[in-house]
């Protein structure tokens, strides 16, 4: 998540006074997206699977 303008690009969703901005042509692909807030910040998930990342440096990259 980042701020952002949206764009003719966007799609815009207007949740509980957060405005949310996604491109419409991720959102084909990411879709169903659900984003929580926890209290420490926001949990996003979606279709797209991530993998696991790296292991080389014994992070969670």
């Amino acid at each position: 998540m980042v701020l952002d303008e949206p764009n003719e690009s966007d799609e815009v969703f207007d949740v509980n006074h957060f405005q949310f901005i996604a491109n419409k042509d991720f959102l084909a692909e990411a879709q169903p997206i659900k984003i929580d807030f926890t209290g420490f910040g926001f949990a996003i998930s979606s279709s797209i699977e991530l993998g696991q990342g790296c292991s080389s440096c014994g992070g969670t990259c």
